[in-house]
């Protein structure tokens, strides 16, 4: 019983963690279209803000496996909370002196601090209970970690994207004291909710100090990197985690400015349905808003509607083999982006929305089907999995040089082939019942 009670204490402390890192990642796609502005960048340039904050899964994952391996997950996950808080805490200067190349640095420690949490927590949800139950833990701490990616469009919109932002030259005829005033604005509206992150991480990281987590994976583990490199499955499985992030990244990074290219806010503010959710979630008035901040209320509904879709998947995989539901999801995924490129209006726009339903149970099932089989070189499997996760850095940044060039509708077919090799990956294993 007392076991059991301690399970069950440590899993929901790992679940908020799912929930914080989720957060934390979609709040960052907020401060691409005001950094885009601020600092008069590309979309190529803006997508670089991803390329430094998934570059980090790129180049610390196996280091952090190798860190977890000598301090111990319980030290791991404090020492990656910590970084996270630095993380939040240098946005404060970034914001003050209007640097972007301090807003880099920020966003690649921040990322670091969740790079070590995400070796550490993913294999350690799996192991937490009865073998049988492995998959359903992982499924609802994925479940939380998208309810945190749901909630922070809405704090984006509210906190970051919610005032108007002034070019460089409307900034040029000011007086140095309304210069002054606007800045220090400006500033204010990243500074407090990074600042209050920094602190919410800092007590997470004392409750985790004073926890007692039950030792349960053994770092001793026999075989290599290249040992795991050998099971080709894994191979491809780290290809689709690549694939899987970078394309729902790079969706959900460019939606606000995807929409206020197809000239939605007067089609939302026409529509009394679009503007009542927009009114009933913004404090101001759909008038008074900010264009992005009216596109961006909608942000909320590609992320949350993962969420419904992890727990609904969470079935699916238990009555039809996880790789065919894989297939049938990546399959419906790029149906819906086929159909927002084709039309216009609300139609394009709820249809690329709801491609965030489809992506729900994709880490999971591809993370899954990918070390299954393979014994003891799970948890390195697990790092380079993590690894895998750079797709979130390349992908974006290239998605939003072809929208530079020819387009986001154009771009979008850019998207489509990364979903088109999840599809063959699914049905590749759409024969297996996964086991963990």
């Amino acid at each position: 019983m007392n076991q059991q009670k301690s399970y069950r204490s440590s899993f929901i402390l790992l679940t908020i963690l799912f929930f914080l890192w989720g957060f934390i990642t979609v709040l960052v796609d907020s401060l691409i279209p005001r950094l885009k502005e601020l600092f008069t960048l590309t979309y190529f340039q803006a997508g670089m803000v991803q390329f430094a904050f998934f570059g980090a899964y790129f180049i610390l994952s196996i280091p952090a496996s190798f860190i977890l391996s000598k301090i111990g997950y319980k030290k791991g996950i404090i020492l990656g909370l910590c970084t996270m808080a630095l993380g939040c805490l240098l946005f404060y200067p970034a914001a003050s002196y209007r640097e972007f190349s301090i807003f880099m640095v920020a966003y690649f420690i921040l990322a670091g601090g969740i790079t070590i949490l995400q070796v550490a927590a993913n294999p350690y949800v799996a192991v937490l209970g009865t073998e049988e139950g492995a998959s359903s833990r992982l499924n609802l701490s994925q479940a939380f970690n998208s309810l945190g990616t749901a909630i922070a469009p809405i704090i984006g919109a509210l906190f970051i994207l919610s005032d108007k932002i002034k070019t460089t030259d409307e900034i040029a005829i000011l007086t140095d004291s309304e210069k002054g005033f606007y800045l220090a604005t400006e500033a204010s509206a990243v500074q407090k909710p990074f600042v209050g992150l920094a602190i919410f991480i800092f007590i997470i990281a004392g409750i985790f100090f004073f926890a007692k987590l039950p030792k349960l994976i053994n770092d001793n583990v026999v075989g290599s990197y290249r040992d795991a490199l050998k099971h080709k499955n894994l191979v491809m499985g780290i290809l689709g985690i690549f694939f899987y992030v970078g394309a729902e990244v790079a969706i959900g990074s460019y939606l606000v400015n995807y929409f206020l290219e197809m000239n939605m806010v007067e089609v939302i503010k026409q529509n009394d349905f679009m503007k009542a959710i927009v009114e009933g979630i913004l404090s101001t008035g759909i008038t008074e808003s900010d264009s992005k901040a009216i596109v961006g209320v909608f942000v909320t509904f590609y992320w949350s509607g993962a969420m419904i879709g992890r727990f609904a998947g969470a079935y699916l995989t238990k009555i039809i083999k996880p790789g065919k539901v894989l297939g049938m999801f990546a399959a419906i995924a790029i149906l819906l982006i086929l159909i927002s490129i084709g039309t216009t209006g609300l139609v394009s726009m709820w249809s690329i929305l709801a491609v965030g339903l489809f992506n729900s149970i994709m880490f999971p099932t591809i993370f899954t089907l990918a070390i299954d089989g393979i014994g003891t070189l799970k948890p390195k499997a697990s790092g380079m999995l993590c690894t895998a996760i750079v797709g979130g850095a390349i992908i974006p940044p290239l998605f939003g040089f072809l929208s530079d060039e020819i387009g986001f509708k154009s771009a979008l077919f850019f998207v489509i082939v990364c979903y088109t090799y999840i599809l063959y990956f699914g049905f590749r294993n759409s024969k297996k019942q996964v086991t963990i």
